[in-house]
């Protein structure tokens, strides 16, 4: 195994797995799995790419830095070159959250200062400048993204929101840097790191940009990010001769599927809106879920009485509907309830048979693929950027795509249907 991936949840995971299976160019990129969780055994030897998952993004501190270390001692045992702590573009991470510590933590266990962070992805419209996170043309704290359920951003400026979970400065490479290519970028790391400056936002407006970066890391033992950062590393280990590269293919898996909805994000709540002009939808009453009235059966059996017609069922709702959810019941209490019921949903839905699952969100993602016992994914072709088809790799004969709230077209769900049956 060449390169490593620490991700902090189960979309981010397969988000980046995604751009490091495809690579940029035609020389393609590393074969590359996606585990759930830190395996127990040792990996294959054909698997150039290893991505953990991990569901650590809202947990306690503590417990995030230790399985971060510990999916770290995996990948390095596996021979691998270089690791990537994957966090979401949108840096999804409170003042007291989990992206400062752990990357600060992976840092000092390989001895390295200097170490880069950026979440941007300009495919998906994720850029910074000057330090400042933006969405399309928004600051992320006037993108929606300062109603997050869980994890509200509610300051653009990425270098002050670092700082607050951070014990050592963190530093900034400015795009003005960045433009003149790899060798600046790579002084400056250097510069920084001498300075003793631990984490360092990096500003990126294009792929180029992360190409450029990418470029300056072939010899970085640690980069922390979004999917994007990994776009111009499988060049790398192609180039030295350490991969021969290639294009992501899995076998097609047709037969009846489902949708679970649980991303409360604009982009999702228009993939709703669609969805429902032309396929039998069902909303999930919070109220109703919170007092035991609907079960998991009852959901399982909307859908499998609509088999065929690719049914979806969501808790989305509207970010004052959610407020209002929050500050009734609590908002652990909401999400453990909804992230439950959605997994034993899945659960009932592959025993009785259904093999292709469309789930949206990254902490229903998270409870549903462990409430489905998987180990890991083979990569599969890009469904739209940032979400790849997921086929099992353990015996287990079922195809997913794990979606990221904020990502996806409008009509993403038939999309990743229509993908995992393979080509027209």
């Amino acid at each position: 195994m060449l390169l490593g991936v620490i991700a902090d949840d189960f979309t981010g995971a397969s988000d980046i797995a995604n751009t490091i299976a495809k690579g940029h160019g035609p020389e393609g990129g590393l074969r590359t799995v996606q585990y759930l969780g830190i395996p127990s055994t040792v990996a294959s030897p054909e698997v150039e790419a290893g991505v953990i998952s991990l569901k650590s993004r809202s947990i306690p501190v503590r417990e995030a830095v230790s399985q971060s270390l510990a999916a770290l001692d995996w990948l390095l045992a596996q021979g691998c070159r270089q690791i990537i702590f994957k966090y979401c573009s949108t840096f999804d991470s409170t003042p007291e959250g989990n992206i400062g510590p752990v990357a600060e933590a992976l840092a000092q266990r390989l001895g390295v200062k200097g170490v880069i962070a950026c979440p941007a992805f300009p495919e998906t419209g994720r850029t910074i400048y000057k330090g400042h996170l933006f969405v399309g043309d928004r600051l992320l704290n006037e993108s929606g993204m300062e109603n997050h359920p869980l994890n509200p951003m509610t300051d653009a400026n990425l270098r002050r929101w670092l700082a607050l979970q951070c014990k050592e400065p963190v530093g900034l490479v400015d795009w003005s840097v960045v433009r003149e290519g790899a060798g600046a970028i790579r002084g400056a790391l250097e510069t920084m790191a001498e300075q003793g400056q631990r984490l360092v936002i990096v500003d990126v407006l294009t792929d180029d940009d992360l190409l450029a970066i990418g470029k300056a890391s072939a010899e970085t033992a640690l980069l922390t990010g979004g999917s994007g950062i990994a776009l111009g590393l499988p060049r790398n280990f192609i180039e030295a001769g350490l991969a021969k590269g290639g294009r992501p293919q899995v076998a097609p898996v047709d037969g009846s599927s489902a949708i679970l909805a649980g991303s409360c994000s604009r982009a999702t709540l228009k993939q709703i809106e669609v969805h429902a002009k032309d396929h039998p939808t069902l909303a999930i009453d919070v109220n109703d879920v919170m007092s035991g009235r609907l079960s998991a059966e009852d959901l399982a059996s909307f859908l499998e009485r609509n088999a065929g017609q690719a049914p979806l069922v969501y808790s989305s709702a509207q970010p004052e509907q959610v407020a209002a959810y929050q500050r009734k019941y609590g908002r652990e209490d909401v999400a453990h309830k909804l992230d439950g019921i959605f997994a034993m949903t899945a659960r009932r839905l592959f025993d009785a048979g259904m093999r292709r699952i469309v789930v949206a969100g990254g902490e229903t993602s998270g409870a549903v693929v462990s409430a489905l016992g998987i180990a890991s994914f083979q990569i599969g072709p890009e469904i739209d950027p940032g979400v790849p088809v997921l086929v099992a790799a353990d015996g287990k004969e079922i195809a997913m795509a794990l979606k990221s709230g904020n990502f996806g077209a409008p009509d993403f769900f038939s999309k990743a249907l229509k993908a995992m049956s393979g080509p027209a």
